[in-house]
């Protein structure tokens, strides 16, 4: 089957076209699936996603966050705006 681009030089391809009009890639030396897909930079097959997320985000696994102490406060305190007007009332 003859691409409509040239995998190799990205040349317009004529259809039923035997070969490239630019390079000469043909079937054999350059539209198989390999070719059309080297120059995209994709992961081979034996890529390993657990490495590479360890190798780009570190080694330890990111945890849930933490609720930081003066927020606990922050929380008592609103609470409190509330609840002291509603006892004093009584």
């Amino acid at each position: 089957m003859t691409p409509e681009n040239c995998p190799n030089c990205g040349a317009d391809v004529p259809r039923g076209a035997k070969a490239c009009p630019e390079c000469g890639s043909d079937d054999q030396t350059g539209w198989s699936e390999k070719a059309t897909t080297d120059h995209l930079g994709l992961p081979d097959d034996e890529f390993d996603y657990d490495e590479f997320v360890k190798r780009e985000l570190g080694a330890k696994p990111a945890g849930p966050p933490r609720v930081r102490w003066y927020w606990w406060v922050a929380l008592a305190a609103i609470l409190l705006a509330f609840l002291i007007p509603l006892i004093l009332r009584r």
